[in-house]
């Protein structure tokens, strides 16, 4: 019988994209959770058969996990940091600052 692969291309497509999202306050734990997600359910599986995987592409989803959990981690804590700056601060503080800070590098 033939073992079978895990393509963790996907868990580190959303992770990248999760991380490229994080500029945008945050958003990109969804996924990034959702490439968690998906990785963990494979690897319950590997879990129930493992002598059916291929364990060099076990190990390749065990790192597209971990990246996915970094990215994660990352996002959550971006998100968490701009909820309480837009609470603290306020929207339309941050949106004067920036518009300083536009006409500041457009006077140079």
């Amino acid at each position: 019988m033939e073992q079978q692969k895990l393509n963790p291309t996907l868990v580190y497509v959303l992770a990248i994209l999760g991380l490229l999202c994080c500029c945008m306050g945050g958003l990109g734990f969804i996924l990034a959770g959702i490439a968690f997600f998906i990785a963990t359910s494979k690897l319950k599986t590997v879990k129930l058969n493992p002598e059916n995987f291929d364990m060099a592409s076990v190990k390749a989803m065990n790192t597209a996990k971990t990246v996915a959990l970094v990215i994660l981690i990352i996002n959550v804590l971006y998100f968490v940091y701009y909820v309480y700056l837009i609470s603290t601060v306020g929207w339309d503080e941050i949106m004067r600052q920036s518009q300083v800070m536009m006409e500041q590098y457009q006077n140079q």
